[in-house]
């Protein structure tokens, strides 16, 4: 993603996001079938979906099997799929480039075919590549991690938008929203402060699988119609972690190295914003949080807060890149302890508006990154002015339930 904005987190225990007290969530139960996901599904049909088209697949390393094989490698071998080209996102359709990169056009070396450069490319560019390609249909298959400004949706989109313009059909192929899909939640991106981190209005955790977003994204966002299809999973329920999925992990990006880390990137991104550093450079990004010359005071008051889910320990760190690069960090480490009691939004207010308070050195990046991420100026502008944490998610209530209610049409799983 363009300007980095992924991370996991590890926690002291587990992690997580409703109801208050709920026991954490056990790992996958090896009594209970794996879910299938939408390329197994496809592979299952005899890629029906796909019979009689010239093919070309947009994805990355997070495309693969239960069994680790690249999707595109089982494709490519496979004489029931006329897989013609490969389509790579930002960091590469083989996972080369670091944040803000993408590896240009090439010829993949294990299979011989074109690979296309799609990052940072919409409209009718993209849909020059595509035209370019000779394909007749576009199929994407990239796991996501549940956060709107985790850029790989807004690859989705663009993606269906060029299809369209370029008369492609598109399918996509379902996985799991890691987090799990139970609520959306945090602010909703005011279309004025649209970039390739929130193209649309969505909320800031939107609680959704690809699927269901494309699904989303014709309906109520599109100008020009696309023809979609979408292949479901089987077995994977909204209140599933990614550990309940019994699939295999692959960082989606450099700084995403694990499903736990996902569960607070849609909060602790929000220190993309500011001058602390957001753990980049450090085996634990966006769960270690912190600048020089931060103490034990933050913690304190973090956990004054009593967030539920979390607790806030005080750490120091020293990034190997990125912000305070070889120099000795302090802040906090984020152990959550119940990830059904999580709301990692709500907690990412709570550290921004206790670093305010606890540091004097605290400042917003000069371009207000901040209000991208957010999705407008508001929760800047309230932290700003001295608000407190339930101020300033109450600040976004209303356009959250508006939201939920349009989101409801969409879905595909219970």
């Amino acid at each position: 993603m363009s300007v980095s904005r992924r991370g996991l987190l590890i926690a002291g225990g587990t992690a997580g996001l409703a109801a208050a007290g709920a026991a954490p969530a056990a790992p996958h139960d090896a009594g209970r079938p794996r879910v299938r996901t939408g390329f197994d599904r496809l592979v299952a049909d005899g890629y029906a979906v796909l019979a009689g088209q010239r093919v070309g697949v947009v994805t990355n390393p997070t495309g693969v099997t239960a069994g680790v094989r690249h999707v595109v490698d089982v494709m490519h071998a496979d004489d029931r799929v006329d897989l013609a080209a490969v389509f790579g996102p930002e960091h590469g359709f083989r996972g080369t480039a670091q944040a803000g990169g993408s590896e240009g056009r090439y010829d993949d070396p294990a299979t011989g075919l074109p690979v296309y450069d799609t990052y940072l490319k919409s409209g009718q560019a993209l849909a020059d590549v595509f035209t370019a390609s000779g394909v007749d249909t576009v199929v994407f298959d990239i796991q996501d991690v549940g956060a709107r400004f985790y850029t790989y949706i807004w690859t989705l989109y663009d993606c269906m938008v060029a299809a369209a313009l370029a008369g492609k059909r598109f399918v996509v192929l379902d996985r799991p929203n890691p987090v799990t899909g139970r609520a959306a939640l945090g602010p909703v991106l005011d279309k004025a402060y649209a970039t390739f981190v929130g193209r649309e209005p969505i909320a800031q955790a939107h609680g959704m699988t690809v699927a269901e977003l494309a699904r989303l994204f014709r309906g109520e966002f599109l100008t020009r119609p696309v023809d979609l299809a979408v292949v479901r999973m089987s077995g994977w329920r909204r209140t599933d972690f990614f550990d309940a999925t019994g699939l295999p992990w692959v960082p989606p990006s450099p700084n995403m190295p694990t499903p736990d880390t996902a569960l607070v990137y849609a909060g602790t991104c929000l220190f993309e914003g500011t001058n602390l550093s957001e753990g980049r450079g450090t085996t634990r990004p966006f769960e270690l949080l912190g600048a020089e010359g931060v103490d034990r005071r933050w913690a304190e008051a973090a956990n004054a807060l009593e967030l539920p889910g979390v607790r806030f320990r005080e750490a120091y760190f020293t990034p190997t890149f990125s912000k305070f690069q070889g120099r000795t960090a302090g802040g906090v480490q984020l152990h959550v302890h119940d990830r059904a009691a999580y709301d990692p939004v709500r907690t990412g207010i709570g550290l921004l508006v206790t670093a305010k308070r606890a540091w004097s050195g605290f400042a917003w990046r000069p371009d207000h990154w901040i209000d991208k991420l957010t999705g407008s100026a508001t929760v800047r502008t309230l932290i700003g002015a001295g608000a407190g944490t339930e101020d300033v998610v109450a600040a976004w209530e209303a356009d959250l339930a508006a939201f939920r209610a349009v989101r409801r049409a969409y879905l595909l799983y219970r």
